[in-house]
């Protein structure tokens, strides 16, 4: 209970800096800031930019100064879940509950409203890095976080994703696609705020070998949830993986086995993460609320 509670603070808090950041729903473009905030502002785990302060703050960082990247990964994340809903992506109505962007303001507006949050991140990373003093140390950060966005990243994935759909795959390719779908943004994120945080070599290994592992449960936990959630709980419709003929952890291993995998990976990051010699008690937690989750 104290860990939700303790995620619930850090979630508002991360609520909190992103309104500091929307753009004013003003100007001839008013319709796209609508659009951003609208995505922006329907809630979630904000797991993301959580996870970029607490690989700063377990390194001994000054939290403050990875802020601009905690927003702009939540902006990324939400890009990608604009772009995944549209009709020739995943084709979904609801998203956390709400009709998906496009539902709103049409595919058009969508499309960009996707395209405006990925640039308008990486206008925020790189205004607040022009002329500090760690400007290089910066840039090696909004580095992480483009790789683990782009096509050796979350976008190689999803490549991959929509053109195995409708096959069979083998497990590897459904390994590739997970790692680079979802951990991988998990992995740019929390290496971008360790390296803010100046963390040496041995951290930083640390911290990417537990980003691996609970980007890769994350995504079983989700395969696994949209057989057996509760659409109440999880926002939007289950079953869209089997209405997509997607080959999933479960379907190609079984419920039982894909559990068993997840819990592996689970306990795998928390042996990590431990061998930081900075307080590890709420990172070991979210391993093992992403591991028990229900939405």
């Amino acid at each position: 209970m104290a860990f939700k509670e303790d995620l619930k603070t850090k979630s508002a808090y991360i609520e909190d800096l992103l309104k500091q950041y929307m753009p004013k729903e003003e100007g001839y473009q008013k319709t796209i800031f609508e659009a951003m905030n609208y995505s922006l502002s329907s809630g979630g785990k904000r797991l993301r930019p959580i996870l970029t302060l607490e690989s700063a703050k377990i390194i001994g960082g000054d939290v403050k100064e990875v802020i601009p990247f905690c927003v702009a990964i939540e902006m990324i994340h939400t890009y990608s879940l604009i772009h995944d809903d549209l009709p020739a992506m995943d084709n979904d109505d609801f998203r956390r509950g709400k009709p998906t962007n496009h539902k709103v303001f049409g595919d058009g507006m969508a499309t960009l409203a996707g395209d405006a949050l990925l640039n308008y991140a990486f206008e925020i990373m790189l205004k607040e890095s022009l002329g500090k003093e760690n400007s290089d140390v910066r840039l090696k950060a909004i580095y992480e976080i483009a790789r683990g966005a782009g096509i050796y990243g979350m976008i190689g994935g999803q490549v991959v994703d929509i053109e195995s759909e409708n096959k069979s795959i083998e497990k590897e390719k459904l390994d590739f696609i997970h790692m680079n779908k979802t951990a991988a943004m998990i992995i740019g994120c929390m290496r971008a705020g360790a390296i803010m945080g100046n963390a040496c070599e041995d951290d930083l290994q640390n911290i990417t070998k537990y980003a691996k592992n609970i980007g890769l449960a994350f995504q079983i936990v989700d395969d696994i949830l949209d057989i057996v959630g509760d659409e109440k709980a999880l926002g939007k419709p289950v079953g869209s993986d089997i209405e997509n003929h997607k080959s999933t952890y479960p379907s190609l291993i079984g419920l039982d086995e894909s559990k068993k995998v997840a819990t592996d990976l689970i306990k795998e990051a928390k042996d990590s993460i431990r061998k930081i010699s900075g307080e590890s008690r709420f990172l070991e937690d979210l391993a093992d609320y992403i591991i028990s989750r229900d939405h």
